[in-house]
């Protein structure tokens, strides 16, 4: 089959997962043309074909939290003026390519060109979980307005495609038809992690992804555990490691980072649903820390929580990494019991909506 294929550019996750889904889709035999965003762009053209830039909304931060202001300002000015652009682009696509379905993880554009073109569009990612699962009262009152903002914003962006295929490591009810929920997906390289590492082995040292510069309470927390820590993120831009007593600040190496989280004890980071998954996978305890205003890396740090594999904390300071770190054998055990036959259960449901869709050409 013809497939367009939508990527947003707002964080790295979304194009990671992608490129294991663009790299069976393309097995499986079907043509396959992208359309992203931002950092993704750079990263999926290194390893798909036939990708294609197109502006994306974006997220400004500072100091771990959303700025709302400058977010919408700045995408207002970009976006005005790659409008154009945009139209240009759609239309040489249609003449060029005429896909036969779409497939959108959280992408617009793509949406948009299948829901005028009378397209079958189906979502893949971990977003619609907002909108389209019950969840607990404990999990929606730890912010409340944060949620019901999140699942307007979810609910509008991608409405009425054909099927849903839901990532995620937790199981609540579904509140929406034409909804499917699957593991996690999981990059090779963390599959080969997984198998070259076993699950019970793991080092001491704590493995930190933080990429708000400045925190000196989490530095200092970190100091004071006394517990190796490889650091990524806090000291951008530096091309060798840097190391002060236990802490040990690294510069971005997608090889060395996947090593050490395979071998690390715990996880410190933020609530991103990429990183935490891999951390359930490889069977890692995490003390997650949400990006202030992000609902979504909330919701994901609560369910960690939730299940047992982790902790979540709004700050970490000394008595959340203490606290965290006492839980950890109990996390640890609660993590053994997970199990994920890597991505065959995602990638045996897009099949079979594919299926269904060609049946119906």
């Amino acid at each position: 089959m013809k497939i367009l294929y939508g990527v947003v550019g707002e964080g790295m996750g979304h194009a990671m997962r992608s490129r294991v889904v663009l790299e069976h889709l393309s097995a499986q035999g079907h043509d396959v043309h992208v359309i992203a965003s931002q950092r993704a762009v750079d990263y999926l053209s290194q390893r798909v074909a036939n990708v294609q830039r197109i502006h994306g909304l974006h997220i400004v931060y500072d100091e771990n939290r959303v700025r709302r202001g400058k977010t919408l300002w700045s995408n207002v000015l970009a976006g005005t003026a790659a409008v154009p652009a945009q139209i240009r682009a759609y239309f040489e696509l249609v003449e060029r390519f005429r896909p036969e379905v779409v497939i959108s993880d959280f992408e617009s554009w793509t949406y948009f060109y299948g829901k005028l073109h009378r397209i079958p569009v189906l979502s893949i990612d971990n977003i619609q979980m907002i909108n389209r699962c019950k969840h607990p009262p404990e999990i929606i009152d730890a912010d409340r307005s944060g949620f019901e903002v999140a699942r307007a914003f979810v609910k509008s962006k991608l409405p009425n495609c054909d099927h849903y295929l839901i990532t995620t490591f937790y199981y609540p009810e579904l509140r929406k038809k034409d909804t499917s929920l699957y593991p996690p997906i999981v990059r090779p390289e963390i599959l080969a992690a997984r198998a070259g590492t076993s699950a019970a082995k793991s080092g001491d040292h704590l493995l930190v992804y933080q990429t708000a510069e400045g925190n000196d309470a989490l530095a200092q927390a970190l100091a004071d555990s006394g517990l190796e820590c490889r650091i990524y993120g806090m000291r951008r831009g530096i091309e060798q490691e840097q190391a002060e007593g236990n802490l040990r600040y690294r510069p971005f190496s997608e090889r060395e980072f996947i090593a050490d989280l395979a071998s690390a004890r715990a996880v410190v980071a933020a609530g991103g649903f990429t990183l935490m998954s891999e951390c359930v996978y490889l069977h890692k305890p995490m003390l997650s820390s949400p990006v202030e205003g992000q609902f979504e890396q909330l919701l994901n740090a609560l369910y960690l929580e939730r299940e047992g594999y982790g902790r979540y904390a709004p700050t970490v300071d000394a008595a959340a990494l203490e606290a965290f770190l006492a839980l950890v054998p109990s996390c640890e055990q609660r993590l053994a019991a997970y199990t994920q036959d890597g991505n065959r259960a995602l990638f045996a449901g897009l099949d079979t909506q594919l299926d269904i869709i060609a049946a119906g050409l």
